[in-house]
């Protein structure tokens, strides 16, 4: 896979927010704005051109000046499918392109060098996600738009969901972030885990 090229974002809202007690969770409050715009100011620097990921009503998000685009498969099937969306727009939209990274909308404290640090891990491997304190995060990833249709044919005539299934195929790297003194890839799941940001973003600003 290439090394360098030109890499679009994906931001993955298509998801139910069950823990959040349903709705928008990336619509939540966070400081005076949303866990969504936090994320779109920390991703759009870093890349080429962005979209959200969101099944629905599009109109909700208008106030963001990106395009939506609804899941390719009906069901609300998950990160993967959200990823396989992205991979598919960027081909359609952005001839150039070569990359998708895609992000959560809910972890406004992404790390602000993430797309160029999957980049440096990418050499060498057909992909890459990012990982902190032990854990891969899979949603936090950088896919090749020439996979896009193995990997269609994985979700539609395989029906494979989840997404590590689908990256043990490939050749994954992995780019470790420190979790000290903050882990930049906490997510806000559930209504205790806002109050939290909320501390951890006051923290961050004294």
């Amino acid at each position: 896979m290439p090394r360098k090229g030109v890499v679009a974002g994906v931001l993955l809202a298509g998801g139910l927010s069950r823990r959040m007690g349903g709705g928008d969770k990336a619509l939540a409050a966070l400081g005076g704005t949303t866990l969504l715009q936090r994320v779109i100011d920390r991703a759009t620097p870093q890349v080429a051109a962005l979209a959200i990921n969101a099944n629905g009503d599009p109109a909700r998000f208008a106030g963001f000046g990106l395009p939506v685009i609804a899941d390719v498969i009906d069901g609300f099937a998950g990160p993967l499918a959200g990823v396989l969306t992205g991979l598919e727009w960027a081909a359609e939209t952005i001839p150039d392109c070569t990359w998708v990274a895609s992000f959560a909308t809910d972890a406004p404290f992404l790390p602000s060098d993430l797309v160029a640090r999957l980049l440096d891990a990418v050499d060498g491997a057909d992909m890459a996600c990012a990982a902190s304190d032990g854990r891969h995060h899979p949603v936090f990833g950088l896919w090749p738009v020439a996979l896009r249709h193995d990997l269609r044919r994985a979700v539609f005539d395989e029906d494979i969901r989840k997404v590590d299934i689908w990256t043990a195929r490939y050749r994954l790297a992995v780019a470790e972030f420190t979790a000290d003194p903050m882990d930049p890839f906490f997510n806000a799941n559930r209504p205790d885990d806002l109050a939290q940001a909320e501390a951890l973003l006051a923290k961050s600003e004294t």
